[in-house]
Formats: C-alpha cells, sequence, structure tokens
C-alpha cells in the first residue's frame, strides 16, 4: 500500500505543478533549515505546533522546517506595488499529534504577495478550486469573509476580549453557546441576530448572497459585502455553484488573517485537505508593507483517500513464466495498458501485495486469473 499510495501522491503532486506552472506562478525553493525564532514567534499560524529543532555548529537553535509560507515571506522582498506569485512542492517536517514521532510530510501551495486586487483574491480562490478538482470530482471549497465578521462584531459593539470566544463559537457553528453569550453580553436581539445567522449559513453562492443583502443592510456592510460578493459571483461563474458554499465557519486566526478565507474538502476525509486566506495580518508583524494571500494542500492527508479509493498495492499484474518469450510478455503487457492505467510484469507476486486483477501469459495469450 505505501508504493501505491506514494505514487497516488506523486500523480496529484505532478497535476498540481503542472496547474500552477500554466498560470505563471513561479515555483519556489528553500533550504530544509530555518532559525527556530521564526516559528516561535508566530505559532498560532502553524497548522501544528510539533516544530523539530536542533542545535547547529554554531549554537543557534534551528528548525527543521515545519511550514513554508513562513519562509517564504521572510526570504522574499517587501515589494508592495507589485506582485511576486509563488508556488512551492516541499517537505515539511512535524511531529504527529498521536505517536509523538517524527513526521515528513509533501506539501505544495502557492502565494502571492505585493498589491492583493479584487483578481488576485479571485485567481487564488479559483486555482483552490481547481486544486480540488484534480483531487476529487465532487469536492467543495467553503469561502468565509473575516472583514465581514468584523464588521458585524463592530456593529454589535463586541468588546475585543470577547470576539475570540464568539469566533470560536461560529467557527464551531455553536449556536446554542453564540446565543447564550451574546445574551448574556446584552446585545440587542437584533444584532445577536445576525451573528446567528452568519454563524448557521451553509449555502450555495447566490442563494447565500441573497440572505447576506438583507441581513447585512446596514451601510457600514456595503463595501466589505459588495467586494465578497463579486468575487464569489465571478469564482461561481467560472468554477460552477455546485462545488462552492458561503460558510463563515471557515475561520482561521484573526490575528494572521483577514479578508477572504477558505478551506476545501473533498469526500472520504473529514477534514479540510486545504486552508487558505488572504493574510496582510502575519505579513504587519514581520513588518512587511505587502499584502498576501495563498493556500496550502494537505498531502498527508490524502493519503486517507488513497488507502480508501484504491485496496491494492498493485491494481493490475501480469504474470509470465521463463516458457515465454520475451515478445510474449511484452506483446500481453502493450495490450492490457491500452485499456488500464498501471500494469506490473512479474514472475509471482510477493505475499506482501495484494493485486486487483491479475492476468497470465499462456501459450501466447492473456487469460486473467482474477
Amino acid at each position: 500500500m505505501q508504493n501505491s499510495s506514494f505514487d497516488y501522491l506523486e500523480k496529484i503532486l505532478y497535476s498540481l505543478r503542472g496547474l500552477y506552472d500554466t498560470y505563471g506562478y513561479t515555483r519556489y525553493r528553500m533550504s530544509k533549515f530555518e532559525e527556530y525564532d521564526l516559528y516561535a514567534r508566530n505559532k498560532d499560524f502553524l497548522i501544528s505546533d510539533g516544530v523539530i529543532t536542533f542545535t547547529d555548529t554554531n549554537g543557534k537553535l534551528m528548525a527543521l522546517k515545519p511550514d513554508v509560507t513562513l519562509s517564504i515571506v521572510k526570504n522574499s522582498p517587501d515589494l508592495p506595488d507589485t506582485q511576486q506569485k509563488l508556488y512551492y512542492n516541499e517537505n515539511v517536517y512535524r511531529v504527529s499529534k498521536g505517536t509523538r514521532a517524527f513526521k515528513e510530510i509533501m506539501q505544495v501551495g502557492l502565494e502571492c504577495l505585493g498589491s492583493i486586487d479584487t483578481y488576485c483574491v479571485f485567481e487564488v480562490l479559483m486555482l483552490a478550486a481547481k486544486s480540488l478538482l484534480l483531487i476529487s470530482e465532487t469536492p467543495v471549497l467553503e469561502i468565509s469573509d473575516l472583514s465581514i465578521l468584523s464588521d458585524t462584531l463592530d456593529f454589535a459593539a463586541i468588546a475585543p476580549a470577547d470576539r475570540p470566544m464568539i469566533l470560536r463559537l461560529i467557527g464551531e457553528k455553536n449556536l446554542h453557546e453564540l446565543s447564550e453569550m451574546l445574551l448574556s453580553l446584552g446585545v440587542p436581539a437584533e444584532k445577536s441576530a445576525i451573528l446567528i445567522s452568519l454563524a448557521e449559513l451553509h449555502d450555495a453562492p447566490q442563494k447565500a448572497l441573497s440572505m447576506l443583502r438583507k441581513t447585512l443592510s446596514a451601510s457600514v456592510f456595503e463595501e466589505n459585502l459588495t467586494s465578497f460578493a463579486k468575487t464569489v459571483t465571478a469564482l461561481s461563474d467560472a468554477i460552477g455553484e455546485e462545488f462552492l458554499r458561503v460558510d463563515f465557519s471557515a475561520l482561521d486566526d484573526p490575528h494572521y488573517y483577514n479578508g477572504i478565507v477558505f478551506k476545501g474538502y473533498v469526500p472520504g476525509i473529514p477534514q479540510s485537505v486545504l486552508s487558505g486566506g488572504r493574510y496582510d495580518a502575519l505579513l504587519r508583524s514581520m513588518n512587511r508593507s505587502s499584502g498576501a494571500i495563498g493556500f496550502a494542500v494537505y498531502l498527508d492527508l490524502l493519503e486517507l483517500l488513497e488507502a480508501e479509493n484504491s485496496p491494492y498495492d498493485l491494481p493490475v499484474v501480469l504474470l509470465y513464466s521463463e516458457e515465454d518469450s520475451i515478445e510474449a510478455i511484452e506483446t500481453a503487457a502493450v495490450q492490457l495498458r491500452r485499456g488500464n492505467e498501471k500494469i506490473c510484469v512479474l514472475k509471482s507476486i510477493p505475499d506482501s501485495l495484494q493485486a486487483g486483477k491479475i492476468y497470465r501469459v499462456q501459450n501466447g495469450k492473456t487469460e486473467e486469473v482474477q
């Protein structure tokens, strides 16, 4: 199964790299090591806080890279008046949450840094959706906007100290506790209703935008809602409504993210295999004046999908014996490959491997064994 999963991930990687190349994104390559301080200062931005460290020969604490985005921001020039479009295919290193063992993970993603306008946001969202469609025929990309949520919290006069808990409850779609908290804070019923309606929203773009326009009718929402609607409508036209959902529970840390945030799902995996968003706030924390938006695809999760979809190490095997000629074996292999993507020619099948279909060359003919 290990070789099969590796081939599956390699195929997806190749397709994703081709997609990003087609849109003019340049491949970014980085070293395996980075100063640990970079990750220590930005732990909330990391998908995992398990950073593998070591001390180099100069006595400096270093880390095996657990994330690529932070290194890209640190090592790229700050160019707020232009755009840098980069993609990466790197191995990252983390500590497994369950076993606490070291884990090497293939990760691919892209970043757009610099002057981020509405087209940049649209393009990154479109590439996120196209990435999911390379993985599954029926993915879902959930899209949220922290700017709209921030406007709503301002409108409801929620104190800064109470906002993280409210955002957490929205992210969990915990409507009961959210209602109780808003009531305890003395938020008027009509303003509480707006926050609760955003928390429970999960709908296709056209229907969701219609609801948002009715719910967020106050002038304070106009600018960000108009921008969000324009982007989501364009994405829906380009990709198709059936793959998109507006869902304000698709959140990430508001200390780093602002504006559009999104998460991607595919059938068979219970958590997001892709996540991203606009993270100007992260750049501000690193003393950068540029904007940024990007996403990552978590290829380690796709191993679960491959294990579920393909229970065999070798989909098709062609067996032969010493009595079969080279010509007969190759002719049979060529014929089978016309209808199958992957054929493995073997004299015998190792006990450690499982095959889907087995054919045998016999007397110049090819017969199916199972």
